[in-house]
């Protein structure tokens, strides 16, 4: 029987000090969700920095920070150190910070923006503290939220609408993260819930093989590290092919 700890993620440092706050960024997931916005952004004809740069960093503020803070408030899932308070004054100061620029990016260029940056504070509260009992707190609405939503704003951040292709973006955007929520709940029940594992595979031409906890999520894990890859990739390719 298996009773091997694995770390809460497999971006988790050690605990303690500065290395939990680099925990709580969940940074291959925060490429990731900044990667639709790039992605999004990279639809209009031109890609205008003065626009892109503000929502990536409202974004990295309201979903890297704040959300991961909010998240981890509730129950502690990754596992840091990091004070109740200083979690709170985090997401707090985080949200702020990207309300802030979401409303100067409605004031700058569209007075639409300012949907945008409802939908998505919103969003962060009511996904990440589980609000209503955990009603917004499930698959479709983090592929929403962390998948069509990002790419969206960018879209519209970038050329103030929303065309067909930003559209069917949108939708690859949700069916990925829909792919990632699926992977990544086997991983999180094994990495932060189970405590002990016992089997042994056994396979037709003889030999064994014992069930690990990292049996039960290589594959799952390793899956989810290449889509993060790939999609930073794809939009550091849109972005080089508007030079």
């Amino acid at each position: 029987m298996a009773t091997d700890a694995p770390r809460p993620a497999f971006y988790a440092l050690d605990s303690g000090g500065w290395r939990d706050y680099v925990t709580l960024l969940h940074l291959p997931y925060t490429a990731w969700n900044l990667s639709y916005v790039v992605i999004g952004a990279a639809l209009a004809p031109t890609i205008d920095a003065g626009r892109l740069i503000p929502t990536l960093v409202a974004f990295f503020l309201a979903v890297g920070i704040a959300a991961h803070a909010l998240d981890e408030l509730n129950g502690r899932p990754l596992q840091t150190r990091i004070s109740d308070r200083t979690l709170i004054a985090l997401a707090a100061v985080s949200l702020a910070g990207a309300v802030a620029l979401g409303i100067y990016g409605a004031i700058a260029f569209s007075p639409w923006i300012a949907l945008f940056v409802l939908i998505g504070a919103f969003a962060v509260v009511a996904y990440n503290a589980e609000l209503a009992g955990g009603r917004f707190h499930g698959d479709l609405q983090f592929a929403l939220a962390w998948g069509a939503f990002p790419l969206l704003t960018g879209a519209f951040a970038a050329a103030e609408r929303i065309s067909a292709a930003a559209a069917v973006a949108a939708a690859f955007a949700f069916c990925l993260s829909l792919a990632q929520r699926r992977l990544s709940t086997q991983v999180r029940d094994v990495r932060r819930r189970v405590v002990g594992v016992s089997g042994r595979i056994e396979r037709r031409d003889g030999t064994t093989e014992p069930v690990t906890t990292e049996t039960l999520i290589r594959a799952e894990e390793r899956a989810l590290q290449l889509m993060a890859v790939s999609v930073v990739l794809l939009a550091v390719a849109l972005v080089l092919l508007h030079r």
